[in-house]
């Protein structure tokens, strides 16, 4: 079957991107609730602490615990007839309780707690949801595919092994499969991580979602849509975010625990005494002091503060963590493992090596210079960088897999693909027909790359492991520079993932830090993930833990650091905590707390370990941190 003839619009115009649709903030309702419910807290706290009337004040506090915990009130109701209690019901009645004896402060803080923590919840799992959508645009809609009666379009989710498709210049590959014929530059950094276009030639295999560069290509399908690779990353995704439920079902327990034993004491606090004739109202007292000091709010807030002032204090410095859980996670890790492309290199290349004729390079420059292949840019650049100047050039022609080719102050210049060493792109340069130069293309390594691994490596006592897409060369080479041992090239993205789960079976705790796609399975597998900001791809970004925005590697055993002194703080406040709430419910029980005292004493603990967590708010905790990191 012939290859159809291209018109000139279909071979220059890129296929139109389809949006990626990403739900704002203010679009869920969780969102929206519990910022009212924070507003109107912060309008009634000073005029409460004020002692202004408590008409001004009184409505705001309604406000509050209305739009705060109606909604985890109601799912608590549901909870109940399904003969379950969870924490957040707890919360509610517990806010309910304080506002009836009077202390309505400690009942609002309680419910923004919640509706705030709910809030980050879903919009963490609506924003995961639109990145894995968002993936599956990489794969266009539809394929042209070639049958004995011409050309059809067809649904890229009806293709079948065996069928041929028609991918012109610009275009984006619609399956998984193998080149039957044509040439041409594929950009593969979606799925491999590759930094630079690889040529496709008839034998070649390539994958749904990647770039078609200047040439035209006929693919027999191999796979069903199911099974191309893209659709393997989202399925590991979403299979990595299914794994962290068995975790989830704990904490729900631990939640129906002390739910079911803080409701049935204050029952019983209350309900006993009444039965022996104390007054009702003393009794009622009592049962609310045990609620509000037997209250999670000191144990919330011993655990928050130092997560939350590490965050900042992070962000300040260019590192974004997501939550307070990813923060944790940070300080756990006792493995590392980098993607090579874009991590470790800036993912983009340059000229290191002129083997030959030197001037041969200032002739290459004016023949790439037409050219926006990234290898051209690299000679350009290169030739600028050196002060030399790029002479004009006519009769420019791009041969797609091959080079380009144009003459260049009345002599021929050719520049095309050669061997490389060490694992690096070469090009070489040809005059009139007779070899002159090859010139050695490398990504470069970024700054701090090699302190950023032997500080890693000081942290977890382990040295941290390279796992790349690109070829074994080019990865030992850059693993040598950095003082890696451990190098896994040439992996697709499930195998990334499953090199981090296996580790994670081992009982390791993986920190995984990439940027691209096709990190995204690993990422999502690892215990913490962390992301390149600046060139990360948005399934990346969004599946990491952390993203570190100013691509600046040395910042990443900084926050790893940073968090381990903000879990010792945890610990810390977790002690001061539960000997605080242990103590006040035992004089509950035991003797008589009054109400006052109680108050005190459950909002001073607050107050104490969230002091104690706020330090690492200060610029010396990252000071601290980046020396930390430097001596292990």
């Amino acid at each position: 079957m012939a290859l159809p003839e291209l018109d000139t619009a279909q071979a220059t115009a890129p296929a139109p991107a389809r949006p990626v649709t990403r739900t704002r903030a203010t679009a869920l309702p969780e969102v929206r609730w519990a910022a009212l419910a924070a507003l109107a807290f912060l309008a009634a706290f000073p005029l409460d602490l004020a002692g202004a009337p408590a008409w001004t004040w009184a409505p705001l506090y309604a406000v509050c615990y209305a739009s705060g915990g109606w909604e985890p009130g109601l799912a608590g109701l549901r909870a109940l007839r399904e003969r379950s209690l969870d924490v957040d019901l707890l919360m509610v009645v517990a806010a309910l309780g304080a506002a009836a004896i009077g202390q309505y402060l400690d009942g609002g803080l309680l419910i923004v707690i919640f509706a705030v923590s709910g809030a980050l919840e879903a919009l963490a799992t609506r924003r995961t949801a639109d990145s894995v959508r968002g993936l599956l645009d990489l794969a266009p809609a539809t394929a042209v595919r070639l049958t004995a009666a011409g050309e059809e379009a067809v649904e890229a989710t009806a293709l079948r092994p065996g069928d041929t498709v028609l991918v012109r210049p610009g275009e984006r590959l619609p399956a998984d499969g193998t080149v039957l014929s044509g040439a041409s530059d594929v950009d593969r950094a979606s799925v491999t991580g590759e930094p630079l276009p690889a040529p496709a030639a008839p034998g070649d295999e390539v994958f749904a979602g990647t770039l078609n560069g200047s040439g035209a290509l006929r693919v027999r399908v191999d796979k069903d849509p199911a099974d191309f690779v893209v659709a393997r990353i989202v399925a590991l995704v979403e299979e990595a975010g299914a794994t962290k439920a068995p975790t989830q079902l704990f904490v729900e327990k631990i939640e129906q625990r002390y739910s079911v034993g803080v409701v049935v004491a204050t029952l019983a606090l209350f309900g006993l005494p009444v039965a022996f004739g104390t007054d009702l109202t003393e009794a009622l007292l009592r049962a609310m002091t045990f609620m509000i000091v037997a209250s999670p709010c000191a144990v919330v807030l011993a655990t928050m503060p130092p997560l939350l002032s590490a965050i900042a204090t992070a962000g300040r410095h260019g590192v974004l963590v997501k939550s307070a859980v990813a923060m944790e996670r940070l300080g756990a890790v006792d493995r590392v493992a980098l993607d090579k492309t874009g991590t470790l290199t800036e993912g983009t290349p340059r000229v290191t090596a002129v083997r030959g004729d030197t001037t041969a390079l200032a002739l290459a420059a004016a023949a790439e210079l037409p050219s926006e292949h990234p290898l051209a840019r690299a000679v350009v650049a290169e030739v600028r960088a050196r002060g030399l100047r790029v002479p004009e050039a006519t009769d420019f022609a791009a041969e797609p897999g091959r080079g380009v080719r144009a003459v260049v102050d009345g002599r021929e210049v050719r520049v095309r693909r050669a061997s490389g060493t060490h694992g690096d792109t070469a090009v070489e340069v040809v005059v009139d027909g007779a070899p002159a130069a090859v010139l050695e293309l490398s990504d470069r390594l970024r700054e701090g790359a090699t302190e950023a691994v032997a500080a890693l490596g000081r942290l977890t006592g382990t040295t941290p492991t390279l796992l790349t897409g690109d070829n074994a060369g080019a990865a030992a080479r850059i693993a040598a520079e950095v003082g890696i041992d451990d190098v896994r090239a040439g992996l697709l993205p499930h195998e990334k993932a499953e090199a981090v789960r296996e580790w994670e079976r081992a009982g390791a705790k993986v920190l995984l830090v990439g940027d691209g796609v096709n990190d995204a399975p690993a990422l999502a597998a690892a215990h913490a993930g962390v992301a390149m900001g600046r060139a990360g791809s948005d399934l990346a970004l969004d599946t990491a833990d952390v993203v570190v925005v100013r691509d600046e590697l040395g910042a990443i055993p900084a926050v790893v650091a940073l968090s381990r002194r903000a879990r010792r703080l945890v610990v810390q406040n977790l002690l001061i905590a539960g000997v605080c709430i242990g103590a006040l419910v035992v004089w509950d029980l035991v003797g008589h707390l009054p109400l006052p005292l109680g108050v005190a004493g459950h909002e001073g603990s607050t107050v104490l370990v969230g002091l104690n967590g706020l330090r690492l708010l200060r610029e010396a905790a990252w000071r601290r941190a980046e020396d930390g990191a430097a001596r292990g």
